[in-house]
């Protein structure tokens, strides 16, 4: 009975949340498969592939994998360190403003979009975390400091969309590489009770670079199939302020996951 009330509201939320989407919000799902093998008490090893869609799951956003390690420093204490290699589908627009030819000329108005450029190129992440956690009854909280570093290399495409002329202009455009940190703060509480397969949880975590640029908050439901295998399933809703990295819009988001233990 337990497990069908748990089911039923994450339905709930997934059904609920298709009806609220705002007009400037995106939609997307998002597939994690990840391995994990723990080494001894303290050690564990993870490997992780995403796939992430956007523009209402109609677009591949991104693909990505990833390597990391844990280690337990105390019963309510871990560290985590990893390294993501990231493949985006980047979309860069370009707008005029009142120095440019085309403004000053009154062919085109200051903030319309002016060039438009779509490649696929790679991301170097790298982070390291430190959670804390603690159990009251069947109750479980936490917190997760985590420090990311991302590094965007420079890349040359061959020719840029113009709005002006509604055709591409025919030159090649290098975009800079560039490094940005961020700060990742996020509290969680799960409801963790002994002998039940199913463990809901609810999260929201910040991002924070100099300002806070964004907030996720998400609710999802993993489920322990056996020792080695599990399911996971959560919505997520973020709210973005600034990004000038990912250049992400406000999104809902649905993902579904799959973990095995070995």
């Amino acid at each position: 009975m337990n497990r069908q009330r748990l089911l039923i509201g994450l339905s709930l939320i997934i059904s609920y949340s298709s009806f609220c989407f705002a007009q400037s919000d995106d939609f997307g799902l998002d597939f994690t498969l990840e391995a994990e093998k723990k080494l001894n008490k303290q050690w564990s090893l993870n490997l992780e592939g995403e796939l992430r869609t956007r523009d209402d799951a109609s677009t591949n956003d991104r693909w990505s994998v990833g390597v990391g390690a844990d280690y337990k420093l105390a019963k309510w204490l871990k560290a985590s360190a990893g390294y993501i290699l990231l493949y985006d589908n980047n979309v860069k627009i370009s707008y005029y403003n009142a120095t440019d030819e085309a403004v000053l000329d009154g062919d085109a108005e200051v903030g319309e979009p002016k060039k438009c450029a779509k490649y696929w190129g790679t991301r170097h992440r790298f982070s390291v975390s430190l959670t804390a956690s603690q159990k009251f009854g069947d109750w479980k909280f936490s917190l997760r400091e985590r420090w990311q570093y991302t590094y965007r290399p420079e890349y040359t495409v061959d020719e840029r969309w113009s709005y002006l002329t509604k055709s591409y202009d025919g030159k090649a455009h290098t975009y800079d590489g560039k490094g940005k940190n961020v700060l990742r703060s996020r509290l969680q509480i799960e409801y963790d009770k002994k002998g039940l397969a199913l463990t809901p949880y609810a999260n929201v975590e910040l991002f924070n670079a100099w300002s806070l640029q964004k907030v996720r908050y998400t609710a999802g439901v993993d489920w322990k199939l056996s020792k080695q295998h599990s399911l996971g399933a959560f919505y997520r809703y973020q709210s973005v302020n600034t990004d000038d990295d990912d250049n992400e819009p406000n999104r809902h988001l649905i993902g579904i996951s799959y973990k095995f233990k070995f």
